[in-house]
């Protein structure tokens, strides 16, 4: 009976071929959208996945996400160094700064001041040069988007020229001499980013009476980062987080006084929407089509448990192609678009599940339309007519 389901499934090649359509359509756009959506979360706290050795962030209190700078006085980070647990602690600056170009244009730029001595909070990851090549004269250390990208020269046939080791750049008014390359995660306004020692940024930066804009902590073996938060919050009155407390804090915060997430839940709707509509409708239309074929099976013996499962069997089938496809197509387009453009995709697993969630959804009110009609057939009704 399950050859038979199938037979009458791919027998009407028309109606076969919406069905997969609709439910690949669905499928596509809610992996993709999704997919965007984390990506660009996921870039909202970039920053601090990046730089990973530190246990715990101290801030002003006032804080509300990763960009949200609120200058610290410098004897803060003396008084934190001072806190039973810390093994360590650093400061941090970040800032949005200007640089000239050679055109004259300004392009502002994220610039991160790295503990002079250790270099704590470096990218990982050099293309170019070395991080300890900061500690010459007027040196930075660019990002290979932003080298390649927002910061490069223009050519005299106007293509642009990546700016590499040795080039240099006019940061608010300073020389800056580029050692390095890196890579990092891109941020959530797509910046260029631009590392460089503490001392240095501080005096690229317009002055101003605080500069320092985080603390970053380690906790000695046997006291755990969230304890030590603790501690470091009741002994200073800063506000301090474990790593990824501050990123549920940066995301939260997008998530709550930004309209992402209402932009991209109407796009996901509205992908659900069309796909029950085509998909549901199509499908119910193919059982009306067939129902004397199920007549005259019950007519033969079929019981009503044979038939449902025939019906079942098909959405199944027809959900499955739909979802392998649709979530093909999205992780292409990612694979694709992701890789050339500034296009945020990411795709984990619990999209995946989502979605094929979505797709049983629809594939459930679609049968349970065609199931309702097979349930109430009259076998007779293969003698009318």
């Amino acid at each position: 009976m399950i050859y038979v389901a199938l037979k009458m499934l791919m027998g009407d090649r028309g109606k076969y071929f919406g069905i997969l359509f609709g439910l690949t359509i669905a499928s596509f756009l809610i992996t993709q959208q999704m997919s965007i959506f984390v990506g660009l979360m996921t870039r909202t706290y970039g920053f601090i996945t990046d730089s990973g050795l530190a246990d715990v962030w101290a801030m002003d209190p006032k804080v509300q996400f990763i960009d949200d700078i609120k200058p610290l006085q410098d004897t803060q980070l003396l008084r934190v160094r001072g806190v039973e647990g810390v093994d360590w602690a650093v400061p941090l600056y970040k800032g949005i700064l200007k640089a000239r170009l050679d055109n004259g244009n300004f392009q502002a730029c994220n610039v991160v001041g790295l503990d002079d001595s250790t270099l704590i909070g470096g990218p990982a990851t050099m293309l170019e040069g070395r991080l300890e090549d900061l500690r010459r004269a007027d040196a930075i250390i660019l990002d290979e988007n932003g080298a390649n990208g927002k910061l490069a020269r223009r050519g005299p046939d106007g293509k642009p020229i990546p700016a590499r080791v040795g080039s240099t750049l006019e940061l608010n008014d300073h020389r800056a001499v580029v050692v390095g390359i890196c890579k990092v995660s891109r941020t959530f306004q797509s910046q260029p980013v631009v590392y460089t020692t503490y001392s240095r940024a501080t005096s690229f930066a317009p002055m101003e009476r605080k500069l320092l804009s985080f603390i970053q902590v380690k906790a000695k073996p046997g006291i755990t980062p969230r304890q030590l938060a603790d501690r470091i919050a009741k002994t200073t009155s800063l506000a301090a987080y474990t790593k990824a407390e501050f990123e549920d804090i940066t995301i939260n915060y997008f998530m709550k006084y930004t309209g992402i997430p209402v932009n991209f839940g109407i796009a996901v709707l509205l992908g659900f929407l069309v796909g029950t509509a085509i998909a549901g409708m199509t499908f119910y239309n193919f059982t009306l089509e067939n129902l004397r074929y199920f007549a005259a099976l019950k007519a033969m013996g079929a019981t009503n448990t044979t038939l449902l499962s025939m019906v079942v069997v098909q959405a199944l089938l027809v959900g499955g192609i739909g979802f392998g496809l649709g979530t093909g197509l999205a992780a292409g387009f990612g694979s694709y678009f992701g890789t050339r453009t500034e296009l945020a995709f990411r795709l984990p697993w619990q999209i995946l599940t989502g979605t094929a969630c979505a797709i049983a959804v629809i594939c459930t009110f679609a049968s349970l339309l065609s199931l309702w009609k097979v349930v109430r057939l009259e076998p007779a009704v293969v003698f009318k007519g």
